[in-house]
């Protein structure tokens, strides 16, 4: 009997099919074309709650603050929430050629959906393939400019939106964020197998929430748990990047739209890892 297998198209389904097999759809998506990308960073997970955000946000500012030109594209359709931690509130405006970013005080370009609302709490209550048209519409219709990374805020999960972006979006790699809790071995691996799945390298892991540091006397303590990032990361053949404090300053500055204030050193380590990129 020969062996059964399946069809190399995911979205196909069936055990063999050779027009698929012949034929393998194309789902890249075109950027702008006065857009100059050089490298598409995502920012995952396998839950929500754990910092995506916050890791994206502190990424883009301490890379720009290292000289390099940075935007970030939330692709958090229904939950963004990276224009409250850069302070940006006005509206994206188009132009015959594209639709243009809003800056952030420090030149940021950032696009959200909730730059397009008329009001930043009205829910956006759409089903998923219009949620991913739109993600790809971020990338394909914006007008980016000359970046040096773009990093790709994406919802939690495994869903549309992040095979969207990893089908449609040249992305170059990923950052894999992870809470301290013993969960985090299951779900850290649901985010690297799809990535492994879609052939998208994993530059490597990030702790959020991983230690609080007592003003009172410096010592660490670990408010939720015990970490087990070192193992998920040896499991995986990862490197952790940053391991991030609980910190009320950082907490702050992110609800004030200010967190390219932030004056913090613990992403210096992820970024010398996507310098290598």
């Amino acid at each position: 009997m020969a062996e059964e297998r399946k069809c190399s198209n995911t979205s196909c389904g069936k055990e063999s099919c050779e027009g698929c097999d012949k034929a393998k759809v194309d789902f890249s998506a075109p950027a702008n074309e006065l857009s100059h990308v050089k490298k598409v960073i995502g920012v995952v997970s396998g839950k929500g709650g754990v910092g995506k955000s916050l890791v994206t946000s502190l990424l883009a500012v301490t890379m720009s603050k290292k000289g390099y030109k940075c935007g970030i594209l939330d692709a958090d359709i229904t939950g963004p929430s990276i224009p409250k931690a850069f302070g940006v509130k006005d509206r994206i405006m188009a132009s015959k050629d594209g639709m243009l970013p809003v800056y952030s005080k420090e030149g940021i370009p950032v696009v959200s959906i909730n730059l397009l609302l008329e009001d930043d709490t009205d829910p956006v209550v759409w089903r998923g393939p219009v949620i991913a048209n739109t993600v790809k519409q971020f990338w394909s219709d914006v007008i980016w400019g000359d970046l040096d990374y773009l990093f790709v805020d994406m919802p939690p999960g495994t869903g549309d939106v992040p095979l969207t972006v990893f089908q449609s979006l040249p992305v170059d790699g990923i950052v894999v964020v992870a809470s301290p809790q013993e969960l985090v071995s299951m779900i850290v691996a649901k985010a690297v197998k799809m990535a492994e799945f879609m052939n998208i390298p994993v530059t490597g892991l990030v702790e959020n929430m991983s230690y609080f540091r007592c003003p009172d006397n410096g010592k660490d303590y670990q408010i939720f748990g015990e970490s087990h990032i070192n193992e998920v990361a040896e499991k995986h053949g990862l490197p952790v990047l940053a391991r991030i404090p609980i910190d009320p300053a950082l907490a702050m500055a992110c609800d004030s739209g200010n967190i390219e204030d932030f004056a913090g050193t613990c992403m210096d380590e992820a970024v010398k890892a996507l310098e290598e990129v």
